[in-house]
C-alpha cells in the first residue's frame, strides 16, 4: 500500500504544474503542522536550493510522507523536532540530524567524488535511492541505481557545489559572459523576500518557502523521469548505431542513429567502453522535420568546440550556395560554427559528412 501510494504521490508531482505543486505543498504543510512531531526542521530567514529539495525528496518518502516544515534558528525547538536539514551543526543519521555548516565536516556522495555534500546532498544520499525508485517505477534494479548515481551526478552534485561555495571552474578562468540566473539555485533564491518587502513576516517566508520546495521537487522529479524513460532508453539506439558504424568502416568516423534520441553522453561512454576514444568525428540523423543532419562530435562533453568541424569555406553558406559550392544538390544549410549541417536527404547527408572527413 505504501508503495501504490508513494507513486501516486510521484506521478502527482512529476504531471502538477509549479502552481498546482505549491498548493500542493502548502496543504501538506498546513496539515502536518497540527502535531510537531510531524515537523521537518531548517532555519528560518534566507533559504536556499538545498534544504528546499531536502525537504522535497523527504516528503517523497513514507517515513516523511505529508510532513509540515518548522523554520526556526530556536534551538530548543529544533532539539524537539524528529528530524533536521541544514541546521542543526550535527550530521549523525541515527538521530536524523543532517547539517553541513559545522566545522570538520567533509562527506562527500562517495569515494568517487570530491564535491563536499549540502543538506541535498545528505538527504539524497540516504533516502535518493527509494525516492528513485518509487519515481521510475517497475522492478529493474539495475536502472534505479543507474539513476540514482546519474541523478547525483546531473543534478544532485550541482546543488552541492553551489551551496557549499565549490567553483566548477580554476579562480583564474573568468567566464566569458553571465551565466544568466536561470539555474535551479537562482530561481528558488528569487522566491526569498526581497530585502524591500516587509521582514518580519513570517508566514509570507514560509509560504515562500512551501513554493521553492515545489519548484525544486518538480525539477527533480521531471528530470529523474526523463533519466530513466528517456534519456537511458536511448543507450540501446546508439549502441547499435555505433556497430552498425563499426560493420562499415573499422574506424566508425561516420555514425548515422537508426533514429534520433538523446544521443552524445552516450556515444562517448560507447567510445570509451570499446576502446574507441576520440573516433567519431560526424553524427548523422534525421530532424523533426524530415530533413537529415550532420553533426560533428564535440571535442569533450558538453562543450562547444568539435573533433572536426565542417569545413571553414561551407559555414555560413545555405541552400543554392551551398550545394554549388559542394557540387551537392538538396544542402540546407552550415552552421556559422560548423559544427552542424543539413541536407533534404540521408544520402545528401552521408556525402555530406564523408566530403569533411576528406577535407583538410
Amino acid at each position: 500500500t505504501w508503495g501504490l501510494l508513494l507513486l501516486a504521490v510521484s506521478t502527482l508531482l512529476a504531471r502538477a504544474t509549479l502552481r498546482q505543486l505549491a498548493s500542493i505543498t502548502a496543504r501538506v504543510s498546513s496539515m502536518a503542522t497540527l502535531s510537531s512531531s510531524q515537523a521537518i526542521g531548517t532555519h528560518s530567514g534566507t533559504f536556499h536550493c538545498d534544504e528546499a529539495l531536502a525537504v522535497g525528496i523527504l516528503r517523497m518518502t513514507p517515513e516523511y510522507l505529508n510532513w509540515g516544515v518548522v523554520r526556526t534558528r530556536d534551538e530548543a525547538v529544533l532539539e524537539s523536532l524528529p528530524i533536521l536539514v541544514d541546521v542543526g551543526g550535527k550530521y549523525d543519521v541515527s538521530r536524523n540530524r543532517f547539517d553541513h555548516h559545522q566545522r570538520g565536516f567533509e562527506e562527500v556522495f562517495d569515494e568517487s567524488h570530491k564535491t563536499k555534500l549540502s543538506s541535498a546532498g545528505l538527504i539524497y544520499k540516504h533516502f535518493g535511492k527509494q525516492v528513485v525508485r518509487q519515481i521510475v517505477g517497475g522492478d529493474d534494479e539495475a536502472v534505479v541505481d543507474l539513476v540514482y548515481r546519474r541523478m547525483y551526478d546531473n543534478f544532485i552534485e550541482f546543488l552541492d557545489g553551489v551551496d557549499n561555495g565549490v567553483s566548477r571552474y580554476p579562480a583564474d578562468v573568468k567566464p566569458l559572459y553571465s551565466g544568466g540566473g536561470t539555474d535551479l539555485p537562482a530561481r528558488v533564491g528569487r522566491l526569498n523576500p526581497a530585502w524591500n518587502d516587509p521582514q518580519d513576516d513570517a508566514a509570507h517566508a514560509d509560504h515562500q518557502f512551501e513554493k521553492a520546495v515545489a519548484l525544486a521537487t518538480e525539477e527533480f522529479v521531471e528530470q529523474t523521469r526523463a533519466m530513466a524513460k528517456i534519456w537511458w532508453p536511448a543507450r540501446a539506439i546508439v549502441a547499435r548505431s555505433l556497430d552498425a558504424a563499426l560493420a562499415k568502416d573499422p574506424t566508425a568516423s561516420i555514425v548515422e542513429l537508426e533514429q534520433f534520441c538523446p544521443w552524445e553522453a552516450h556515444l562517448f561512454e560507447l567510445e570509451d567502453e570499446r576502446g574507441l576514444a576520440g573516433a567519431v568525428k560526424y553524427v548523422i540523423f534525421q530532424d523533426t522535420n524530415g530533413s537529415w543532419r550532420v553533426r560533428a562530435m564535440s571535442l569533450a562533453r558538453g562543450g562547444f568546440e568539435c573533433r572536426k568541424a565542417l569545413p571553414a569555406a561551407w559555414r555560413g553558406l545555405r541552400d543554392s550556395a551551398l550545394s554549388e559550392h559542394l557540387a551537392l544538390p538538396g544542402c540546407i544549410f552550415v552552421h556559422m560554427t560548423g559544427f552542424i549541417g543539413g541536407h533534404a536527404t540521408r544520402e545528401g547527408a552521408v556525402a555530406m559528412a564523408a566530403k569533411a572527413l576528406s577535407a583538410e
